[in-house]
C-alpha cells in the first residue's frame, strides 16, 4: 500500500502557501486607537508617490453647477493628470485637466486646446492639492473628529486584505479643500486597510449652497504609482 504521508505533507505545504498569500489577518485596528490609525492613514497618503483616485456622486442637487465625478492619477510633486466631470447648466461634460506647478489647464468643452483655468470657478477643487499633505484629503484626515472604529471585512482585489470602518465628522474649512463650496460639517466614513492606506472615503453634508445634504465617495488605489505629469 502507498502511504499517503507524501500526500497530507504536500496538502498542508499548499495550504501555507495559500494561507501566506492571502494577506494580514489582522485588521489595522489590533492594537491602535481610532485616532493612531486614521494618523497612519494620513502618514501612508502623504509619504506615496502617487495614487489613482476617483470621486463620484449620484446625488448631486438639480440646478446646482459643480462636480458629479472624477478620476486621474495624483502625485506628489504635487500634480495631477485626469478628468472632471462638470455639471452647468443643466448639461453634463467630461472636462480632461492637468495640473502642476501651480497652475491648473483643461479642455474646456466647445473651445480648441488647453486653457488655463481657475477650478473654483466650477466649483472645483485645485487638482494637484488633493493628496497634498498641507491640504486636500490628507489635512480632511488629520481634521476628522469624533473618530470611532467600525466592523472589519475581507476586501482588496482578490480579497486578501482587511479593510476596517471608520467614522468621524469633518470641518467645513477642512472639506472646502476639497470642494470649494462646502459648508458646515461633514460625516465621514473611511476604509482602511491593513497596511494602513486609506482605500475609501464616503463624506456626506451640505457641499454646495443652499442644497440639500449628498454624498461624495471618493477611491484611492495603486498607491506608488510613478508618473511624469507636464504643462500641456
Amino acid at each position: 500500500m502507498l502511504s499517503t504521508r507524501p500526500l497530507i505533507a504536500l496538502i498542508a505545504v499548499a495550504g501555507l502557501a495559500l494561507t501566506g498569500c492571502s494577506g494580514s489577518d489582522d485588521p489595522v485596528s489590533k492594537g491602535r486607537s481610532p485616532q493612531e490609525v486614521i494618523a497612519l492613514a494620513k502618514t501612508t497618503l502623504d509619504d506615496t508617490s502617487g495614487l489613482d483616485l476617483s470621486l463620484t456622486t449620484d446625488d448631486l442637487p438639480d440646478g446646482v453647477s459643480g462636480i458629479s465625478g472624477a478620476e486621474g492619477v495624483a502625485t506628489d510633486a504635487p500634480a495631477f493628470d485626469g478628468t472632471l466631470t462638470v455639471v452647468t447648466g443643466g448639461n453634463q461634460f467630461q472636462v480632461p485637466v492637468i495640473a502642476v506647478d501651480g497652475k491648473t489647464w483643461a479642455q474646456i468643452p466647445l473651445t480648441i486646446g488647453w486653457s488655463d483655468v481657475e477650478p473654483g470657478d466650477y466649483g472645483a477643487p485645485e487638482p494637484a492639492d488633493l493628496v497634498n499633505p498641507d491640504k486636500g484629503f490628507s489635512a480632511m484626515l488629520a481634521a476628522t473628529t469624533d473618530l470611532k472604529a467600525g466592523k472589519s471585512v475581507r476586501g482588496g482585489a482578490d480579497n486578501d486584505e482587511i479593510l476596517t470602518e471608520y467614522t468621524g465628522v469633518v470641518p467645513g474649512d477642512a472639506m472646502s479643500a476639497v470642494i470649494p463650496s462646502a459648508a458646515g460639517t461633514f460625516w465621514a466614513v473611511y476604509q482602511i486597510a491593513d497596511n494602513g492606506e486609506l482605500r475609501e472615503a464616503e463624506l456626506t453634508g451640505v457641499f454646495y449652497e443652499d442644497t440639500p445634504k449628498m454624498t461624495y465617495t471618493v477611491t484611492f488605489e495603486n498607491y506608488g504609482t510613478t508618473k511624469e505629469i507636464s504643462a500641456p
